[in-house]
């Protein structure tokens, strides 16, 4: 059982992780497209920033509600990577630490 809950902890750290990864990629793609760098005419680059879109947006957009843009610059990538490393550092090894103890019989 506590291997179980090990595997399921490196999982969803793994997930966290590869939204991250997502979020980094969305914001510099967006500044490539934004300074003209590459061009969303091609085809390789529209499906990819499509893609990431439909991924990373789902995450951002309830911070992008509360947290308004500072002078035309979304802060919000920042404040998600912040979350989410908050998330990987401090909560799922407290978490874990808890399941592995209520399922050893300690407390």
């Amino acid at each position: 059982m506590i291997d179980v809950i090990h595997f399921i902890f490196f999982v969803f750290s793994g997930l966290l992780s590869l939204i991250s990864f997502a979020i980094i990629v969305w914001a510099i793609l967006s500044w490539l497209v934004a300074f003209d760098v590459v061009n969303m005419r091609n085809r390789f680059v529209y499906s990819i920033s499509t893609a990431l879109d439909g991924f990373v947006r789902p995450f951002l957009y309830p911070l992008q509600r509360m947290i308004p843009s500072l002078g035309g610059m979304d802060i919000t990538p920042i404040i998600a990577l912040l979350i989410i490393q908050g998330m990987q550092i401090y909560l799922l090894p407290g978490a874990e630490a808890a399941l592995v103890g209520m399922a050893s019989g300690g407390v």
